[in-house]
């Protein structure tokens, strides 16, 4: 029997199930050969998270033709692409060939035009299906789990990704002024919404440098549900973002902007620097708010103003003013506010691992309609392995903050090669698989609470010369005294 799930075999009947059969009842001899070495070890893993259905040839259109590169060729192909580090096209494509031989396929030319032109005819918003897909999934199979806070909690922020210098990518994410034409890199500005439950990107906004993290922001407001708690930093916290967002029944908890002052003698005394005060409707209206959903908020707003003062060795900030909508001293005393509000800090982990372990922090693509796709699939595959460490989590009765991130894409990357070597095997197969789970499961991050860790570089950079001037006009100096 032919391997059905190359790039990581022989995993679907013992994790999520078998995935679903194809909708085609009948396909050629070769094009299903094709069909079943492409979908790759990571059908088999992600086949329960990412339904056939959604990757099947279209019914009019790019995805009609029955192509070497299918859509489902090309889907998975590209998330084993996303997930090896310092991926390239022609490193995917090998991997691919390499399992089209061992299946006695047809194989794939060696040049990566036809792969990079199947990547091109991905339909962006099919990859947003699947996305969606793919956070429903992961977000159902933690509904039953207790949140730690009794509610759901989400946490947002922004950061940047950049790419190749080419026009069309500099038209839509400007570089920063401070570097001068030609030697710099564009720019994507990206706001996230996580859940703290189980580290789920569940959506995201891209803009660039002109546009600020709150107005990108309000375009995941519909993400939110009515119950939830969102923890933000002082780029979110306005009268209008935390009006709004109440006003569907969403608390909230940020730092408090600089601009805003407090004076913690006035407002209703809940205790020692603990104060409920009422912010009055700014006069103007922001910008990006039209005026019927301006008209729309309170003209008043009570909000429950805390300066938090944090004890813990190394760390930079010691004190901070936290502002949010849980008012109710009982409920929330202010230690229990203060420990909700370091877990804000769980989403620079989770940008790490999608930016760093896996390489979104610079992209490949140089037009900016694969920029978008690619950013996509990174993205998808994060929320992959983040569903399978919550399976994992549950089946080793782990806490899932504890499973590393890292240790979990490595394992994958490395145990396709000794699973395949029980083809035919399903009992030894079965065993293999567990004991992966069980490797997963004790690859635990050290437990360090309150650990200190300043963002600081201890290994120094090479000593060559910066780029000041566009690549062919510079003019390398002999000397070594470079500034």
């Amino acid at each position: 029997m032919k391997n059905l799930t190359p790039f990581l075999p022989h995993m679907s009947g013992w994790l999520f199930g078998r995935p679903p059969r194809s909708a085609q009842a009948r396909l050629d001899a070769e094009a299903r050969r094709i069909r079943r070495a492409s979908l790759g070890k990571l059908h088999g893993l992600f086949g329960n998270y990412i339904r056939d259905p959604l990757l099947a040839p279209a019914d009019s259109g790019a995805g009609i033709r029955k192509r070497l590169f299918s859509r489902r060729t090309t889907f998975w192909t590209f998330m084993a692409q996303v997930l090896t580090p310092e991926g390239s096209c022609r490193e995917a494509l090998r991997k691919l060939q390499a399992w089209q031989a061992a299946e006695g396929l047809t194989i794939a030319d060696s040049s990566t035009s036809a792969y990079c032109q199947a990547r091109q005819r991905l339909d962006p918003q099919t990859l947003r299906t699947v996305h969606r897909r793919v956070v429903d999934e992961v977000q159902r199979r933690n509904g039953c789990a207790q949140p730690e806070f009794g509610r759901p909690v989400k946490l947002v922020d922004g950061t940047g990704v950049s790419m190749p210098d080419t026009p069309a990518n500099q038209r839509i994410w400007p570089q920063s002024k401070a570097q001068k034409p030609g030697c710099g890199f564009p720019f994507a500005k990206l706001v996230g919404l996580f859940s703290l439950d189980n580290g789920a990107l569940i959506d995201w906004v891209e803009g660039n440098k002109h546009d600020h993290e709150s107005k990108l922001f309000r375009d995941l407001w519909d993400q939110l549900n009515d119950g939830d708690i969102l923890l933000g930093d002082v780029a979110f916290c306005s009268y209008a973002a935390i009006a709004a967002l109440q006003q569907r029944g969403i608390d909230t908890a940020m730092r408090k902007h600089q601009t805003r002052q407090v004076d913690f003698r006035r407002g209703k005394r809940l205790g020692p620097h603990d104060r409920l005060v009422q912010w009055s409707k700014p006069t103007q209206r922001p910008k990006g708010w039209t005026k019927a959903a301006w008209n729309a908020l309170p003209q008043t707003l009570t909000v429950r103003v805390v300066q938090i003062q944090v004890n813990v060795p190394g760390f930079r900030v010691q004190q901070y003013t936290l502002v949010t909508t849980l008012t109710d001293p009982i409920a929330w005393p202010v230690e229990e506010l203060a420990r909700l509000y370091f877990k804000r800090w769980a989403i620079e982990l989770f940008f790490r691992d999608v930016k760093i372990t896996m390489g979104m922090d610079i992209l490949r693509c140089k037009s900016p309609e694969m920029v978008r796709r690619e950013i996509a699939m990174h993205i998808i595959a994060y929320n992959c392995i983040r569903g399978l460490i919550q399976h994992v989590a549950v089946l080793y009765h782990v806490p899932i903050d504890r499973l590393s991130f890292k240790g979990t894409v490595d394992s994958l990357r490395h145990w396709g090669d000794a699973l395949y070597i029980h083809h035919g095997k399903p009992r030894k197969q079965r065993e293999m698989i567990q004991i992966l789970f069980g490797i997963i499961a004790d690859d635990l991050v050290p437990y360090r609470p309150e650990r200190s860790e300043p963002r600081v570089k201890k290994r120094r950079a090479k000593g060559y010369q910066l780029m000041t001037q566009p690549r062919r006009q510079m003019v390398v100096s002999d000397s070594r005294k470079w500034s």
